[in-house]
């Protein structure tokens, strides 16, 4: 009997996750506690490999479980207090609302998103173009919305794209309700044709990922570190653009001229084509929505571009926090488009609340990093530096540590030093307004180098969107390369010049 239970433990401990896995989380768990005790400094860099290599295999274990295993044990040795994690927590409310009300609001909005999208992609046959098209839209979006509601969006309608051809190729009648995203009974005969559509769904949602990095650091409602970065240097949404500009124009304009030449020259799983039967399957599924389009449906659809242009208009002021523009956008949806059960609605949660929890997870590291200090050796040592290479200096190490951490983290972790370096004198006003540029596009551009760099990211990781299309953090990281090379580079070049 007692084996049986120990057995059955064994079995029950991350689920049907491989053997090898369990094995390697265990270990991690062994091995901790006994580098902790050593060196604490050591201890906290080896934690944070640990939980990118939970990340990296997130489609075998889903990376709440084994990083929250993790994050809970370095909060028992010591390596950071639950009251750290608290305020980690707190002090990125916005976010979490972000993520809670925000994806759920763009959850309600899928018949108008996927109704737009099919015309656009119906319509562009150029598949270079179509790449120019997802990634200068993503780009405008998030310069004016966030960049994880930009990526809720193309999220939603790329599961949408996915649906509508499945749910022929496994010869089911479509129905808005239900969710054909988990079934995995295709025809044989559709295997490659799906493969096919999987890499060009894959290439569209990276060209829109990388956009949403593109337009988020150009103004200061992009990305949570560019508010932060402009209440400390004290400049207005006009200001911080042209503070940035030199830097991001030229990196946007590169950027988009990447999108366009992957497609052209099909490097790193980019180039893969519609295949005319899942064009044919789009253009009969468009003329059966039309078909079947009465005045109900029409109504839907207004109201819900209405309540588009009043969550644009809103983000764009900044009337509210982004988090409870969601929850108003979820209201206005719900109210005028008759959806009062309960179960509707909760299903539109469904997405976000895991990686809600993850993000969580996630902020109980950064207080390990927070309270190792981690970092402080590399900003000592650039702040050392001499005056006119330290803005470059800056950008490269903002951009190494946030391939590895957040952005965010990082952001305010240099911002903080460089404002209380110049609160005593030991830095002029102008080097600061440099500083303060090359930590923004430091921690933006070269942060799309990795998953666990940008949160817009690891939520398209973690997404249910990710196994469906074969996204793995291997991939993405495969497929943002040439990003990350132009990003990077085109913005070293920028802050040379212009500082």
């Amino acid at each position: 009997m007692a084996s049986k239970l120990g057995s059955a433990f064994i079995s029950n401990f991350l689920g049907p996750s491989p053997a090898w896995y369990k094995q390697l989380i265990l270990a991690f768990l062994i091995i901790n506690p006994i580098v902790f005790a050593i060196n604490p400094f050591v201890a906290g860099w080896v934690l944070i490999i640990e939980f990118i290599l939970t990340l990296a295999m997130a489609l075998k274990c889903y990376p709440l479980q084994p990083g929250g295993l993790l994050a809970i044990q370095a909060v028992v040795i010591g390596m950071a207090s639950p009251e750290s994690v608290y305020r980690e927590t707190v002090g990125n409310i916005d976010v979490i609302l972000l993520l809670m009300f925000m994806v759920a609001g763009i959850y309600f909005m899928r018949e108008l998103l996927l109704f737009t999208f099919t015309r656009i992609l119906l319509s562009v046959k150029s598949k270079a173009l179509l790449a120019f098209l997802f990634s200068f839209t993503a780009a405008f979006l998030s310069a004016f919305l966030d960049a994880l509601t930009v990526t809720a969006v193309l999220i939603t309608v790329a599961v949408g794209f996915y649906s509508v051809y499945h749910k022929v190729a496994s010869g089911k009648k479509f129905h808005e309700d239900h969710d054909y995203s988990g079934d995995q009974d295709v025809h044989e005969f559709h295997r490659e044709e799906l493969e096919q559509f999987r890499s060009f769904l894959r290439s569209l949602i990276m060209h829109g990922a990388v956009g949403t990095a593109l337009g988020g650091v150009c103004t200061l409602v992009g990305e949570p570190q560019n508010l932060l970065i402009a209440e400390r240097a004290g400049w207005n949404f006009i200001e911080f653009f042209l503070r940035m500009a030199p830097v991001t124009m030229p990196v946007l304009f590169f950027g988009l001229i990447t999108s366009v030449l992957l497609e052209k020259l099909k490097w790193f799983g980019y180039g893969a084509q519609l295949s005319d039967s899942v064009a044919q399957v789009l253009i009969e599924y468009d003329a059966e929505q039309d078909a079947d389009r009465d005045a109900r449906l029409n109504a839907k659809l207004i109201t819900q571009a209405l309540v588009g242009l009043i969550l644009i208009f809103s983000l764009a002021f900044h009337v509210a926090a982004v988090g409870l523009v969601g929850l108003m956008v979820i209201v206005l949806l719900t109210a005028f488009n008759g959806i009062t059960e309960e179960h509707r609605i909760g299903h539109a949660f469904e997405e976000a609340l895991p990686f809600t929890a993850l993000l969580v997870v996630f902020f109980a590291i950064v207080a390990v990093i927070h309270e190792q200090h981690l970092f402080t050796p590399v900003i000592a040592r650039v702040l050392a530096m001499d005056i006119e290479i330290q803005p470059l200096m800056f950008f490269i190490a903002n951009g190494v540590l946030s391939m590895i951490s957040d952005n965010v983290f990082v952001a305010t972790v240099y911002i903080d030093e460089v404002a209380e370096a110049l609160r005593l004198g030991d830095i002029t006003r102008e080097q600061f307004d440099m500083l303060a540029v090359a930590i923004n596009t430091g921690t933006n551009l070269p942060s799309v180098a990795t998953p666990n760099g940008q949160a817009a990211f690891l939520f398209l990781l973690t997404s249910a969107l990710a196994p469906l299309i074969r996204l793995s953090y291997g991939k993405m990281m495969y497929m943002a390369l040439p990003y990350t090379i132009v990003l990077s580079g085109v913005g070293m070049v920028a802050i040379s010049i212009a500082f």
